[in-house]
């Protein structure tokens, strides 16, 4: 039997701001910068250092990808990118496998993670918070990007519509998740009239593929996830395309966001800039991983044009974080 988190206050407001601020120990209003930073070009990310001496120019990049599945297997498959960021930076390249979105935002925080891909919920926290500084996004070749919100159940279930999951268990995956937490919460509310706790029985999982197994081993009825992640497992064969149903799929959201720390040295922040674009994803393990759901490139972005709707959708749940 897998472990459930339970959730034991109503998924509203004041239940976003305790479990950010117990699992991250961080809080300011969403979106606004710590303190700590400036931004005078008002692009919404901070500014690197003035002075040189506040530079960070490390012997060795940490880099971290979001931790949405098991690290083991994407160390592998970001093997090939970190070498060419090697080749193009001339500094040495460590994979750090984070466990949770909260060590990977507390790691660059504390000076710890120089470059990461953070998943879309958690960009904001990290700009605002940890300073970082997203510039790519992975998209198709035609330069579309992007995943879907969906709420699956097990075949069988009863559950139908969205309207069926009231009196039964519905998994998230994490409080600063997107996908897997405050669109669907959003949504739910909104569109549905539906409150957790009042309405139906809330967990969290930790993870998108842990809410996925969790709906095809029956342990919850429903869950909110990422189809880009369901997509990569039915590829890796750990879950059979029959094995849950979709009762409701989402808008499109921006995905992973890529970029570095703020204080990085301005030369090798663009040196990082220049791996990503010139990285060859043809025969890579990146494009054997990434291919189910389209992505064959990484494409400059911006924090405030590309998240602009996840931004809009934390304002709406008046999701706050503790950032000072």
């Amino acid at each position: 039997m897998r472990m459930l988190t339970k959730m034991t206050q109503p998924l509203r407001t004041p239940l976003v701001m305790g479990l950010l601020a117990v699992t991250a120990s961080f809080g300011a209003v969403a979106n606004d910068l710590s303190s700590r930073f400036t931004d005078t070009n008002g692009d919404l990310v901070a500014d690197a250092p003035t002075d040189p001496k506040d530079w960070v120019d490390p012997a060795t990049l940490v880099f971290a990808y979001t931790p949405v599945e098991d690290p083991a297997v994407y160390a592998q498959v970001w093997d090939g990118f970190l070498k060419h960021m090697e080749s193009v930076t001339g500094k040495r390249v460590q994979f750090f496998p984070v466990q949770s979105n909260a060590a990977q935002l507390e790691a660059m925080r504390a000076g710890r993670l120089h470059v990461a891909g953070f998943n879309t919920g958690s960009n904001p926290l990290a700009v605002s918070c940890a300073g970082f500084v997203p510039f790519t996004m992975m998209a198709s070749e035609d330069g579309s990007f992007g995943y879907e919100m969906e709420i699956i159940t097990y075949p069988d279930s009863g559950i139908e519509t969205v309207a069926d999951i009231k009196g039964r268990s519905l998994a998230f995956s994490a409080p600063t998740s997107n996908s897997g937490f405050k669109a669907p919460s959003a949504l739910l509310e909104a569109e549905f009239g539906m409150i957790a706790e009042r309405d139906f029985d809330p967990s969290f999982s930790g993870g998108h593929d842990n809410s996925i197994l969790g709906v095809v081993n029956k342990d919850y009825d429903a869950a909110a996830v990422a189809n880009s992640v369901l997509n990569r497992m039915i590829l890796r064969d750990v879950v059979k395309s029959d094995s849950y149903t979709t009762v409701y799929k989402s808008q499109t959201f921006p995905t992973t966001g890529y970029g570095y720390v703020y204080n990085l040295k301005p030369e090798l922040a663009e040196k990082v800039k220049q791996a990503f674009f010139t990285y060859d994803w043809e025969g890579s393990a990146l494009q054997e991983e990434f291919k189910n759901s389209g992505e064959a490139q990484f494409i400059p972005i911006t924090y405030q044009q590309h998240w602009e709707v996840v931004r809009t959708i934390d304002k709406a749940m008046d999701v706050t974080y503790n950032c000072d």
